[in-house]
């Protein structure tokens, strides 16, 4: 049997970060188990027969790159790869709100048990590692982005004043370019789209990156290396100072091992495809749970039998879909000398996301009952512009006009008085208001964190939430969303599952395993240590207590960071 010091379950911002500090620090043995594939530049799918294939099924021999959950009033979406949800993220990297250390509870507000000056140094770190560039918005040609330019005058003219990543006042609502995980430049360059990207070392798919594309594509896997994801930095300083990557290795079980440490009992998919899925038990001195806030929270309450210690109460509690709100803006135009006249706003060109508006708390000074959120432009891959010519109405009519000309020009074939098509083609291309002058916006911020998750019949995951007491959030976040979509003249949507099925879709979910200082409280102390479980770590968005408010990679990466303090000083302490 394979012994390690640490064994690391998931490749996330939790376990990558994890990983590469104890690796890094030498003298301790690492093993990653990740239960995705690896992915290197070109391998993420793009036909519709692959995408067909994209997801994680395991039962029926899909093992892809999405796994998406339908509970009773959510939808989650999360990431199976080397490399976690970072191969499908939008890459934002934002700190969290110093004054949003605080969640709601059934006995009121309840103080987080680490502060934004706890983690001030690991956010650094990480920012430094993954690379953080702002999108350079003036820079040619990545100033021909219209999402970015038009989201940045809505916000302006909805009363956002414009700053920096770096100067945020707190108590007031701005907009401002917010550091990235993207490669638009390498150091000391001008940013140039498809410059091969410089690497102090080599990635560990030994592949050539290129810097942004502005191919819109982030969230479906980077093809090009663009986006700095975790294989290219911890995962990849990980494997270079010894740590071992096994990938398509799926944690099953895990229990206490005679004489300290756990056994951890993993499905080898890796020859799957052929019938070849095999289980193996490793141990492991340390064990650190890093599989998201799904995959940890079903792993711990389905083991917590094998554990012989009592869990938190806490254990399932304080879920946040992290405010997550997908809205629509349909069909914007413009005033120019000419009339009314349609707005491009190409949602598909550029990063996903470009630029993010903030708007204050009450605990920031706002007015009494405000909750604090971000509103977000958003893209989508390129293909997707051509599915939504060919969803438009216009278009259809459009397709039948032309189909209609040419059959008339077969027809009479030498006596219509113009054989070029070149305008049938211009006008059957002409009507774009669906796919050139429409943008999703994303709202995510502090909602109440009372979701529980339990096991229900054949240990499936339960989760008992809905919106009620997060209702005076989400109007707030639609309210802004509509402010933007009048200053663009254009038609708001928000999403119909959420407007008329009270149903949500979370890339963010939180919560599961919180932290706390006391059993009580938390089912990790502030450390991320199993309150009453020696050597039993987690480190991902499960130890949340509540929402983060902004995209929450980079507070995931900072805890993390912050938990491998404390995990090298117990693995030097000895058994």
């Amino acid at each position: 049997m394979d012994e390690f010091d640490v064994v690391v379950v998931g490749s996330g911002f939790g376990g990558s970060v994890t990983a590469y500090r104890v690796a890094a620090a030498g003298d301790h043995s690492v093993c990653v188990l990740e239960r995705g594939r690896s992915y290197p530049p070109t391998s993420f799918p793009r036909s519709p027969y692959a995408f067909s294939r994209n997801f994680w099924d395991p039962p029926k021999g899909r093992f892809g790159l999405f796994e998406v959950w339908s509970f009773g009033h959510m939808d989650a979406i999360v990431s199976a790869g080397l490399g976690g949800g970072s191969l499908i993220y939008a890459n934002v990297l934002i700190r969290k709100d110093e004054h949003w250390f605080v969640s709601d509870t059934a006995d009121g507000p309840s103080s987080w048990p680490v502060t934004r000056a706890n983690l001030e140094p690991h956010y650094a770190a990480a920012e430094a590692m993954l690379g953080a560039q702002a999108f350079p918005m003036h820079a040619a040609p990545y100033n021909q982005v219209p999402k970015a330019a038009q989201f940045r005058r809505a916000a302006i003219a909805q009363g956002f004043a414009e700053t920096t990543h770096d100067k945020v006042d707190p108590s007031n609502g701005q907009w401002y370019l917010p550091l990235l995980a993207v490669t638009f430049a390498n150091d000391g360059q001008p940013p140039v789209p498809g410059q091969t990207i410089k690497e102090a070392h080599r990635n560990l798919h030994d592949r050539d990156r290129q810097t942004c594309r502005l191919c819109g594509e982030c969230d479906i896997g980077c093809n090009y290396g663009a986006k700095n994801t975790l294989d290219y930095n911890y995962l990849t300083l990980a494997k270079l100072h010894g740590a071992e990557l096994r990938s398509l290795s799926e944690v099953k079980t895990f229990r206490p091992a005679d004489g300290g440490g756990f056994l951890v009992r993993y499905i080898d998919h890796d020859g799957a495809e052929h019938g070849e899925s095999r289980e193996i038990e490793i141990r492991a001195r340390h064990l650190v749970l890093s599989a998201g806030t799904i995959g940890t929270t079903r792993l711990l309450l389905q083991n917590a039998a094998a554990l012989k210690a009592p869990l938190s109460p806490m254990l399932g509690h304080r879920f946040s879909g992290n405010g997550d709100l997908l809205m629509l803006l349909l069909e914007a135009h413009e005033q120019t000398s000419k009339g009314r006249q349609p707005l491009p706003l190409e949602a598909s060109l550029g990063p996903v996301i470009t630029g993010t508006i903030r708007s204050p708390d009450a605990l920031d000074g706002a007015a009494a009952g405000s909750r604090g959120f971000y509103l977000q432009d958003a893209g989508y891959p390129g293909f997707l512009d051509w599915l939504l010519q060919a969803a438009s109405p216009d278009e259809v009519v459009g397709l039948a006009r032309f189909v209609v000309r040419r059959v008339k020009a077969h027809l009479f074939h030498g006596k219509t008085p113009n054989p070029n098509v070149d305008r049938d083609l211009e006008q059957l291309l002409s009507v774009t208001k669906l796919s050139a002058d429409s943008m999703p916006l994303l709202g995510m911020g502090r909602d109440v964190p009372d979701g529980v998750f339990t096991l229900g019949k054949d240990d499936r995951l339960v989760l008992d939430w809905d919106k009620r007491r997060s209702q005076p959030f989400y109007d707030e976040v639609v309210k802004v969303g509509e402010g933007i979509g009048k200053s663009l003249d254009a038609r708001f949507i928000e999403n119909p599952l959420t407007q008329f099925l009270g149903r949500l879709i979370t890339v963010h979910a939180l919560g599961g395993c919180p932290m706390g200082t006391t059993r009580d409280e938390g089912v990790v102390d502030p450390w991320g240590r199993v309150h009453g479980v020696p050597g039993l770590h987690i480190a991902d968005g499960s130890v949340m207590p509540g929402p983060v408010g902004p995209n929450p990679s980079l507070t995931i990466a900072a805890l993390a960071d912050r938990f491998s303090d404390q995990l090298l000083a117990d693995l030097n302490a000895g058994p």
